[in-house]
């Protein structure tokens, strides 16, 4: 069943990994796409296959950490799709290493990435989704429930995003407009190949094992299910659902168990230290 038929869905972060994978299941649901990223070459590349395929998808260059890209990108899929039903804020990265070892402006440019380009996104679409009576989905994680040693840049970014979605869920309500927060655990993706700075480490080494990770597609199915449906939330992953489940229930166990880990993932390009990678 196509849910999405004559839909409209805009993405951000569009060049890989989840971003990719929700602009081909839109596509598949029926939907045009408006895929936003910095990588030019990567969306242009992907919306050339999708409208082979025989859809609708439009490649925008935009940096959500940019003022007015945002605006400029809705702008565009306006123009050319005359409307936005579904926002998907996917544009994130992941700052690694422990406090003091980190400077003030990692944290800036976590925030300004995963925070601010959140809210940029929320703000240039607004009207469009209160005009459709649609849909703002805010991609967080299940790091914004729990800190692990090594990441809590990444885990203040996404536990920010998780409070966002709280506030503004009963703020749109009234508007017609549902916020779906999606929480993954580790999905196939090029996060963990990305330095500090934002920088693509093709040659980097996956640090979470095969078994553990849920493949991209999968994973942008259960999403689109779960915007389809407007729900508040959907965790994804197995591991995702236990953590959150902990986190909301058994908080002290949970703050032991990740009190006896080491240092998260190592940041690519730089000696690998020890410990399990943050979810």
């Amino acid at each position: 069943m196509a849910r999405f038929a004559g839909k409209v869905a805009l993405i951000t972060g569009a060049s890989s990994g989840i971003g990719a994978a929700l602009a081909r299941e839109f596509v598949r649901q029926g939907a045009a796409v408006a895929l936003l990223a910095r990588r030019a070459d990567r969306i242009t590349a992907l919306a050339a296959e999708l409208t082979g395929a025989g859809g609708r998808a439009l490649a925008v260059p935009c940096d959500v950490t940019r003022d007015g890209d945002l605006d400029q990108a809705v702008a565009a899929a306006i123009a050319e799709f005359g409307q936005l039903d579904v926002v998907v804020a996917n544009a994130g990265f992941g700052v690694a290493g422990r406090f003091a070892d980190l400077a003030l402006d990692d944290y800036r440019r976590q925030f300004e990435t995963n925070v601010f380009g959140v809210l940029r996104t929320a703000s240039a679409t607004l009207d469009e989704l209160t005009r459709s009576r649609g849909t703002l989905a805010l991609v967080g994680s299940v790091a914004g429930y729990l800190s692990a040693p090594g990441s809590s840049a990444y885990a203040m970014s996404k536990a920010a995003v998780r409070a966002f979605a709280g506030a503004l869920r009963g703020e749109l309500a009234p508007r017609g407009v549902a916020v779906v927060l999606i929480t993954p655990g580790f999905v196939d993706s090029e996060i963990r190949r990305v330095d500090n700075r934002g920088a693509f480490h093709p040659g980097a080494r996956e640090p979470v094992p095969a078994w553990l990770r849920m493949p991209a597609e999968a994973a942008a199915r259960r999403m689109v299910r779960a915007i389809a449906r407007r729900r508040r939330e959907v965790v994804i992953t197995v591991h995702g659902k236990v953590a959150v489940l902990l986190a909301r229930h058994t908080p002290r166990l949970l703050a032991w168990l990740v009190g006896r880990g080491r240092v998260s993932r190592p940041e690519p390009g730089r000696p690998e230290r020890n410990g399990a990678p943050p979810t």
